[in-house]
């Protein structure tokens, strides 16, 4: 009987709880509503909502965790949120149409791709100093930056070519052509590799970071014969570089890929048009923004399923989480 009723309270539990693990905040870039919305990872609760300047995309959390950057477009601006206070704090000088940027491990420097400009951006944060623009080709959209900061690479998107660059001394090393509107930047292998994702074409380009050289590429397109269109575009992987995550943009889904054998391993539904996805902290839990269906998908990693699809509005585009 004793075991009957814990059975039954656990059951009684689960169903207040959906969601387990800690209560990390999601921070969602809504472009067409000019503002971050805040919601409850674990809960899928909306907890609140920060105004930005005008079209907000890229969104990054600052490495010590207490600053928020999000480039404002269509403001020419990088606001910056104090997240203890949800405040606006400052503005910092991105240049024209900021969209995608970086964030240096010291935290120290933003890396920003300038669209109307076509160049990348370093800007010193303390100082909110350009420290160098270099020329890079026409609408420069993934940036990312090496574990060890020594390697800078921007995508351009009219181009489809990633730019890599010294951001020691601002100087275009090397132009390498990848597939059709690059999208996102994402450094594997503990920093060995660098992988470009390509919107149109649906595939991932890897290359050597040291020599530069294209060492494969991933055919999502192949891989997934029953997603209709199969993009690339957002990437984020597990703090071990075991497991690597891609937004299929207009395929409605995310796919889960092995690094090691470069496969896809399982595929979760999510809402129209994914563009932005991010890690929980503890990595048992991922979210999808999707910008036309205007929603936030959550899914259990662990329990392989879709937990819940939170309605945001407008058109969601970036994410990114804090605990």
């Amino acid at each position: 009987m004793r075991r009957l009723i814990a059975i039954v309270l656990t059951a009684l539990v689960s169903c207040q709880q959906p969601h387990s693990g800690p209560h990390d905040t999601v921070y969602v870039s809504n472009e067409s509503l000019d503002m971050v919305q805040m919601i409850d990872g674990a809960t899928g609760e909306r907890v609140g909502q920060i105004a930005t300047g005008a079209r907000p995309r890229g969104i990054v959390v600052s490495p010590d965790g207490k600053r928020l950057y999000v480039a404002a477009g269509n403001a020419d601006r990088i606001d910056v949120i104090d997240l203890a206070s949800r405040r606006r704090i400052g503005l910092l000088a991105s240049g024209s149409d900021p969209e995608r940027f970086a964030v240096s491990p010291d935290g120290a420097t933003l890396y920003i791709a300038n669209e109307d400009h076509s160049s990348a951006r370093i800007l010193d944060v303390a100082t909110d100093t350009p420290r160098c623009e270099v020329t890079v080709g026409a609408e420069p959209e993934g940036v990312g930056i090496s574990p060890d900061a020594r390697t800078l690479v921007v995508t351009s998107e009219t181009a489809s070519t990633a730019h890599f660059i010294n951001p020691r001394d601002c100087t275009l090393l090397d132009s390498k052509m990848v597939g059709n509107r690059p999208r996102s930047v994402l450094f594997a292998d503990h920093g060995r590799q660098v992988w470009v994702s390509s919107e149109q074409r649906g595939t991932i380009t890897i290359f050597d970071t040291r020599s530069r050289d294209p060492i494969a590429t991933i055919d999502l397109v192949e891989q997934l014969p029953d997603v209709d269109p199969v993009q690339a575009v957002e990437m984020v992987a597990t703090r071990d570089g075991k497991r690597i995550f891609v937004a299929l943009g207009r395929g409605d889904k995310v796919a889960e890929i092995n690094p090691a054998t470069r496969k896809v391993v399982r595929t979760f539904a999510v809402g129209h048009r994914n563009w932005g996805i991010a890690l929980s902290p503890d990595e048992h839990r991922l979210y999808a923004a999707a910008g036309l269906s205007g929603d936030l998908t959550i899914v259990d990693l662990d329990a392989n399923r879709v937990v819940q699809t939170v309605e945001l509005g407008g058109r969601p585009w970036g994410v990114t989480v804090t605990r």
